[in-house]
């Protein structure tokens, strides 16, 4: 009976050996390429879809070709590089999965520019893992297991005869004819949408996507290369603008020249958490408090999946930023008509402040070309005794920020940037907990539950901000704006949607997504109580706002007045909202969640909705090549 079994060991043993170095062993890693490609689909860009057929004759078609070209080589070379093309295409996939639940987008390789700054994503891997994502790599460590423990071998040479020629001559010429074919197709589709991520992938799949992706790093497409023509159609689209929408619902223009500005930028606070309690506490009961006396603000939308300098550059230029911070790691020297100068020329005295050192983002030489008058980053803070998350904290960031404020010449223009609530929400290095007030019950040590928790101590030092602007005489005659500069929990983040459905129990798809992009926002201009806007706005709107306040001169601003009746806002990624739908690819009505029916609306509303679209491209387009090609200098 051993010996038995001995033979059928060495039998199996010789099968898989023979398997290994056979062209079955390509064959095979392709079909497990395919399908963890599949996995990636149905865990990113396809979350709640179906996967499109022509999606997967893509992508098969793909891995049909590196199989092509890798089967053209002798034994030993093609095994070992079969094994290194799913080591290479797996780590693709699996980062390409972990990037897009951290910020709902797909790596591109000129976040090349932004590894500095890989930190930041690296403190939140741990919460981005899931069980599922070690179906990329376990083939990996399997066939690695084997070849050390000597289980299998690979096979130095074969015997060469003409089917094994044959067979080479014919994957070769495949390899060949798809490789054309799928540039022309493929990578050429993934081209088509040149700010929308998911739909590159959708029409180019993920590897066409990488291959534009690369391709245009070399070749940065921008639609205006020069300014005349910009301009042209830019003063041409805010003409339509004031046309359409310039009169402002209130008659308010000009009622705080000369007072003091503040803007405040909380750290990863969404708009879900305003005015919310759990266990019977307000969440936020100091933003509750300073909303509901003043302005609030609940639909304004952050303008990019992505990075608080993101948030700052939407703010600071009222253009698109480019993706994942590339505006203030790449594109910081170019000339914009940035809101400090608009305050300049009104005669303010402006600064910037946060509790990180300069060359996070590239800070420091950012706001020096913005021309900032006091520029007041981590080292210009004498007590430093507390750091959360390796940030000075929020209430010794506040505490010392007024004490600036206070030896400033008057009127002040100050842009204040906090950081407590910061990813992975773990408050690390705060002394004293009982600042957190709040009992977050069943998500206690969860993600969602640190999240919570973290945005209750921000909260608790914006309170404390309010307080000692109030004790230097600095609160009355100060216009104040707080948001927050972007989402703090992933898209579907199981917790979250939870917690959403006890506000909403019948909450969509829609909902989920707009959730993700919604921040935290309200205003405090002396003068004016209890007042709310509930039209979508964005951070484009903040510098167009401010200037029709103080009659400022803002330059080229694509957002508009907050106050004024402009009814859609934009993303980067090409993604639109307006008080009735919201645009993704396609255009859903944002109150059942469902696709729109073009058929059931009239042609009114057809050619709004084009509207929607072509400002949205042209808004974007402008932008763009602002920033690209430098257009303002």
């Amino acid at each position: 009976m051993e010996e038995k079994n001995k033979i059928n060991k060495e039998k199996i043993k010789n099968i898989v050996n023979k398997t290994f170095n056979s062209i079955w062993f390509p064959i095979i890693i392709g079909l497990i390429i395919l399908l963890k490609t599949i996995l990636f689909y149905e865990s990113t860009i396809t979350i709640r879809e179906i996967i499109d057929k022509d999606l997967i004759i893509g992508t098969s078609m793909f891995i049909i070709t590196f199989l092509g070209i890798i089967c053209v080589l002798p034994n030993k070379a093609r095994t070992i590089s079969i094994i290194i093309l799913d080591i290479l295409l797996s780590v693709l996939l699996l980062g390409d999965n972990l990037y897009y639940k951290y910020s709902s987008s797909v790596l591109s390789i000129a976040q090349i520019t932004n590894l500095q700054y890989g930190e930041e994503i690296m403190g939140t891997i741990p919460m981005l893992i899931e069980l599922k994502q070690i179906l990329y790599i376990v083939d990996i460590v399997v066939i690695l297991i084997l070849l050390f423990s000597k289980k299998i071998k690979i096979i130095k040479k074969e015997k060469a005869n003409w089917k094994i020629n044959l067979a080479r001559v014919i994957s070769g010429i495949v390899a060949f004819v798809l490789f054309f074919t799928l540039d022309a197709k493929y990578v050429e589709k993934a081209g088509e949408d040149p700010y929308n991520k998911d739909a590159q992938v959708k029409k180019g799949t993920i590897y066409g996507y990488h291959v534009a992706d690369i391709e245009n790093l070399f070749n940065i497409k921008a639609k205006y290369n020069d300014k005349k023509e910009m301009l042209s159609d830019y003063n041409e689209l805010k003409e339509k603008y004031q046309e359409r929408y310039g009169k402002s619902n209130y008659n308010i223009e000009g009622i705080a020249e000369g007072k003091n500005v503040i803007i405040l930028q909380l750290e990863s606070i969404q708009e879900f958490v305003v005015n919310k309690t759990i266990n019977g506490k307000e969440i936020t009961p100091n933003i509750n408090k300073f909303i509901n006396e003043n302005i609030e603000i609940s639909n304004m939308f952050m303008q990019s999946y992505s990075s608080t300098a993101d948030s700052e550059f939407s703010t600071v230029t009222s253009l698109y930023p480019m993706e994942n911070g590339m505006s203030y790691s790449k594109y910081y020297s170019n000339k914009y008509d940035d809101i400090f100068a608009m305050f300049k020329n009104k005669g303010y005295d402006t600064s910037y402040m946060h509790g990180n050192h300069g060359y996070f983002w590239n800070r420091e030489n950012v706001y020096k070309a913005f021309k900032v008058n006091h520029l007041e980053l981590k080292n210009e803070f004498q007590d430093t005794s507390e750091e959360i998350m390796g940030y000075l904290s929020d209430e010794l960031l506040y505490k010392q920020a007024v004490e600036k404020l206070k030896t400033y010449n008057m009127p002040f223009f100050s842009y204040i940037v906090s950081a407590s609530s910061h990813t992975a929400f773990t408050l690390d290095g705060l002394q004293d907990r009982s600042k957190i007030n709040i009992d977050v019950g069943k998500y206690k040590d969860t993600f969602f539950g640190n999240y919570l928790e973290a945005v209750n101590y921000a909260d608790y030092a914006f309170g404390i901000f309010i307080d000692e602007l109030k004790k230097a005489d600095l609160y009355d005659e100060t216009i104040i704006i707080i948001y927050g500069d972007h989402n703090g929990i992933d898209m579907y983040n199981g917790e979250m949607i939870d917690f959403l459905k006890q506000v909403k129990p019948d909450l969509n798809d829609v909902d989920i997504k707009l959730n993700y992009i919604r921040v935290a926002c309200g205003m405090k201009i002396p003068g004016i109580e209890k007042l709310k806007i509930e039209k979508p706005v964005s951070k484009l709107d903040i510098k167009p706002t401010l200037g029709y306040l103080v009659e400022g001169k803002e330059g080229i601003s694509l957002g508009t007045n907050i106050f004024a009746r402009k009814d859609f806002i934009c993303l980067n990624n090409e993604r639109i909202v307006t008080n009735r739908y919201y645009y993704d690819e396609k255009w859903y009505e944002r109150k059942t969640g469902k696709e729109l029916n073009q058929e059931e609306i009239t042609e009114e509303e057809k050619e709004l909705l084009d509207k929607y679209y072509q400002d949205m491209k042209k808004e974007i387009d402008i932008s763009m090549s602002i920033s690209i090609n430098n257009l303002l200098k």
